[in-house]
């Protein structure tokens, strides 16, 4: 996220604006696709290679969860960040 000084833009700062941020769901998108293949191969994994359908709602939550916690992490020290400078 670009760097955001004191003016008005940053008194109307939301969570949900800076989720929405590209660079922020670039980068959550990113985690999540290594963290959630990587949780996906340890809990499915059998599965997949037996031949048998993986729980494909499982496997979309798997996914979800790293993508929420980045989120919500870069959210916040965004956030701070803005809150500090004021």
């Amino acid at each position: 996220m670009r760097n955001i000084g004191r003016s008005k833009e940053t008194e109307n700062v939301t969570f949900l604006t800076v989720a929405i941020n590209p660079g922020v769901v670039r980068r959550s998108f990113r985690v999540a696709l290594v963290v959630g293949t990587l949780l996906v191969a340890i809990n499915q994994g059998d599965r997949i290679f037996s031949g048998q359908a993986p729980d494909w709602i499982k496997m979309f939550l798997t996914y979800c969860v790293p993508y929420c916690v980045a989120t919500y992490g870069a959210v916040s020290a965004i956030l701070d960040e803005i809150r500090n400078q004021k």
